[in-house]
């Protein structure tokens, strides 16, 4: 049990590095934007960095991605950076989050011209991880989707955030128009809310008919068990949906799988089409992610 501490600037000189703007919302951004193709900067992007190399990088990624991203630059922290280091089909994920855990509300989400691309957006999506660095921010944007009808959408992202923050957790879930996890954030939750029962079909029964602020849109649950069916809230029904068949051959690393699921999901939901068709290009983002190293996609989709 040997702990190696090797710093991030090693890694890059001693190995062939690539470099991917990642963070998870970020990915799932960047994926909806992919599968969209056109018109570019569809999504607008909130995040911290630092005034740095790195920052820079994220900057020049996201831009090449046509997401318009609008970053909170500070400079008490460096940009976060995470290292994928994968052996065979394992990841082992090294994360420096840093600037990452610096967003702030009053010096970024509340200045006008940034709270106004909040009020031109009609789907909201943040990842559960957020809830660990700024919940007022999660709660205003939250707020006005639920205020104005529009689509809230937030991920459990992690088992230790039922765990560790469910007081957040459960102060926004009143306004969560869709919930997305996997089969062990869903486990955790249920177990960490008293639902005494492990069957995923259940549980996402008992989620969508936690306490709703806005009566007019039903919450959707979305759950996805890697290679199993996704499970999904549809009106008062819960439905098995098969994602697509893949030879384990094919798969070369499965980090970012979810990120993109959502990426695509979010993708069609903006086009406002039917749960199924959501689902399906969730499955297809994906499938494509996980012949790929990390959350890297080719240039065009072929999702019909």
């Amino acid at each position: 049990n040997t702990k190696i501490l090797v710093p991030f600037d090693e890694i890059v000189k001693k190995s062939k590095v690539e470099y991917h703007a990642g963070g998870s919302s970020q990915n799932s951004v960047k994926i909806a934007q992919w599968m969209i193709q056109e018109p570019h900067k569809v999504a607008t992007f909130f995040g911290c960095i630092g005034t740095d190399h790195f920052g820079e990088i994220l900057k020049q990624k996201a831009a090449e991605a046509h997401v318009n991203a609008h970053y909170y630059e500070q400079s008490q922290e460096p940009t976060g950076t995470c290292a994928a280091c994968i052996t065979g089909d394992n990841r082992s994920l090294v994360a420096n989050l840093a600037a990452a855990n610096c967003y702030n509300k009053e010096k970024h989400l509340d200045v006008d011209r940034n709270w106004s691309l909040v009020e031109k957006a009609r789907v909201y999506y943040i990842a559960g991880f957020f809830l660990t660095v700024s919940p007022e921010s999660i709660f205003k944007v939250a707020k006005h989707a639920s205020d104005n009808n529009k689509i809230f959408g937030l991920n459990i992202s992690a088992p230790f955030i039922s765990q560790f923050f469910k007081e957040p957790l459960m102060k926004v879930m009143p306004y969560v128009d869709i919930i997305f996890g996997n089969e062990t954030e869903a486990a955790t939750f249920a177990k960490e809310q008293g639902f005494e029962t492990e069957d995923i079909a259940e549980i996402a029964r008992r989620v969508q008919s936690l306490p709703k602020v806005n009566k007019n849109r039903q919450r959707i649950v979305v759950f996805t068990q890697g290679r199993e069916d996704t499970v999904a809230t549809v009106g008062d029904k819960v439905k098995m949906f098969p994602v697509l068949d893949i030879d384990q051959n094919d798969i070369v690393d499965t980090n970012g799988a979810g990120d993109a699921f959502v990426g695509g999901f979010l993708s069609e939901l903006v086009q406002e089409k039917p749960l199924q068709e959501c689902i399906r290009a969730g499955h297809y983002a994906a499938n494509v992610i996980i012949r790929r190293v990390g959350c890297t996609f080719p240039e065009k989709p072929d999702f019909h």
